[in-house]
């Protein structure tokens, strides 16, 4: 695909009357950041980038050293479509780089973008991602009053969300996002929209946009879309999905048409590295306290550290949907949650993988029984070890991670360990409604 050209945005502004261009980014947590520039500055931006100060962004700069420069990737040039048409707003995803133009370390990013040069290095070209991302619809920002009390394929006039997620998917699709399902998910108000496969840095550029898509449309429809792990008690949490393969070229590095189960011995190694490395980078996938609400046996959420080829309470499944064929040769990682950081949710699991890779890691045979239906003793009896049951004690395990601390890279592996140490420390010193209601009346 030929890449866009400032000769060929600018055109694009004139043709479509833009006025305004939002620059994004996010910060370490993943959270996107925005500035916006008119028509007049563009073509300063995509020559020099534009200055912005990083001390004020989460995980970035001390106030000493704060200049940074937003370059915008020309190739993520979109025209938001929930804006006006006339006088419209562009947006464009940015490299943060220092003031003498070399990437920024601290920007998630380029964690990623180095994450794909290990790859590339050990000969694979394609680092394919299918993420599905689940969320809820809510009255409002203030409670959890659901929408409706449909359930997964559900097709009825309880799914009022129908028309959101009709509005979702145009858009999207408006901006360039190819979009394979939309349904409605198992829990009341919950739902799902999937993107279509995408190299990791599109895709990652993809899911920041996704995210505010759907809290942008449910805005105008009056409602509010949340990604929180697990807002409902008692009901299944918002995973992120994720599918994901390596290719040479045209070839699938993860098929062997000989296999029993179709998986070549990289696509097995790949997978050896996800379940050796999966408890290391535990706080990065689930990175949230909440996120460990959702990360309990019982629900849909894996929790044991497993492959399986169907068994969906693996942390690790193959799926079988297309048997021997080579394109649709994947594993599918089950833990992740959508309020993760994508650009360093991607670039840890592939470095998982490729260390898996690299070192002939050997998988396990494959657990096809509901893991779910195990005794502690019979899981233990076979292997089968455990995710984290909180942040704190997630964090500890990426604390001592040189996998993790390689994938991140100093800067933000130091500031991501202290962030969520402050975050975990946060939740434990509250006393929660739970404790005074259990306590209280009997202590």
């Amino acid at each position: 695909m030929a890449k866009k050209t400032k000769a060929e945005i600018i055109k694009l502004v004139k043709e479509n009357d833009v006025k305004f261009i939002r620059l994004w980014f996010t910060d370490v947590l993943g959270q996107v950041k925005s500035f916006s520039i008119t028509d007049n500055e563009l073509e300063g931006a995509l020559d020099n980038g534009m200055g912005f100060d990083g001390s004020s962004i989460t995980g970035y700069q001390d106030i000493e050293e704060s200049d940074m420069i937003a370059m915008p990737d020309p190739e993520t040039f979109t025209i938001l479509p929930w804006r006006p048409k006339e006088k419209a707003v562009a947006r464009m995803i940015c490299d943060v780089l220092n003031p003498d133009k070399t990437p920024y370390e601290g920007d998630p990013r380029y964690v990623l973008k180095r994450a794909l040069e290990r790859a590339n290095k050990m000969g694979f070209d394609h680092f394919y991602l299918g993420p599905e991302l689940e969320f809820f619809y809510f009255k409002n920002d203030q409670g959890t009053e659901i929408l409706d009390k449909g359930g997964y394929f559900d097709l009825t006039t309880l799914d009022v969300a129908s028309d959101l997620r009709r509005e979702t998917v145009l858009a999207l699709e408006k901006m360039g996002i190819t979009v394979e399902y939309s349904h409605h998910e198992v829990a009341p108000s919950q739902h799902e929209v999937d993107m279509r496969y995408k190299d990791a840095l599109e895709m990652a550029d993809n899911v920041i946009t996704y995210r505010v898509v759907v809290k942008e449309i449910a805005s105008k429809f009056g409602v509010y879309a949340t990604f929180m792990p697990k807002p409902i008690f008692g009901q299944n949490g918002s995973g992120m999905h994720t599918h994901q393969s390596l290719f040479r070229g045209e070839k699938n590095a993860f098929f062997d048409g000989k296999a029993e189960d179709f998986l070549s011995d990289v696509g097995h190694s790949y997978i050896a590295g996800l379940l050796k490395h999966a408890k290391e980078i535990c706080s990065i996938f689930a990175q949230t306290t909440n996120s460990y609400k959702r990360l309990v046996p019982g629900y849909e959420a894996p929790v044991y550290i497993a492959w399986s080829r169907r068994n969906r309470s693996a942390l690790v499944r193959v799926p079988l949907y297309h048997p021997g064929q080579e394109k649709a040769t994947r594993c599918e990682f089950r833990a992740a949650d959508p309020a993760c950081n994508p650009y360093l949710t991607f670039a840890a699991m592939l470095h998982a993988g490729l260390e898996g890779i690299e070192k002939k890691y050997k998988a396990p045979n494959p657990m096809e029984k509901n893991l779910y239906h195990l005794s502690d003793s019979e899981r233990k009896a076979q292997g089968i070890e455990t995710l984290p049951d909180s942040l704190g004690q997630a964090i500890s395990i990426t604390e001592d991670s040189q996998l993790v601390k390689k994938a991140l890279g100093e800067h933000i592996f130091s500031r991501f360990v202290e962030l969520k140490k402050k975050e975990w420390d946060d939740y434990r010193i509250k006393v929660p409604e739970h404790e005074l209601d259990r306590y209280l009346s009997i202590l």
